[in-house]
């Protein structure tokens, strides 16, 4: 026969709880289907770019523009850096029209679609409403880079050679 205390009874509910917890914390962190888009935030935010095509919103979510790619700026020596020092160059550029564009302006999360790998959101920004990100391909910066097709990532390094 087994004797079951207060104690037992009281441990068994932190068992419990913490898988609870973990569950939604889990849930809450996995990542979004990227085919899940949700409409616009109108509320006006402030753009701090880390490069060229991500960085974090005034309101505190990192980003990542939807469709477009731009050059590394980190070094060649960290995972998801540049490839070569003609990208970082790039890079630098990309980074600089980015912060040209919206410098002193306010920006409309006009679409979200779900996280990346880095649990960033992935967003379409607009300012006036025009799309940022088709804006800085057209400045010649960015490319077009359809992530949820499965494209493969633009190869800077040889465009830097050519």
């Amino acid at each position: 026969m087994t004797v079951r205390t207060p104690l037992t009874y009281l441990a068994g509910a932190g068992v419990m709880l913490t898988i609870v917890v973990g569950g939604a914390l889990y849930a809450s962190r996995a990542p979004v289907a990227a085919a899940a888009t949700s409409a616009a935030v109108e509320t006006p935010l402030t753009v701090y770019w880390s490069d060229g095509d991500s960085g974090r919103l005034s309101d505190g979510t990192k980003f990542r523009l939807h469709g477009i790619d731009s050059p590394e700026t980190g070094s060649m020596k960290q995972r998801g850096g540049a490839k070569c020092e003609a990208e970082r160059a790039l890079g630098y550029k990309a980074k600089e029209a980015a912060l040209e564009l919206t410098r002193g302006k306010t920006v409309i999360v006009s679409e979200t679609r779900g996280t990346d790998r880095y649990e960033r959101t992935v967003v379409r920004l607009e300012i006036g409403g025009e799309d940022v990100a088709g804006l800085l391909v057209a400045g010649g910066t960015h490319r077009t880079w359809d992530y949820d097709g499965r494209q493969k990532k633009p190869d800077w390094c040889a465009a830097a050679a050519s």
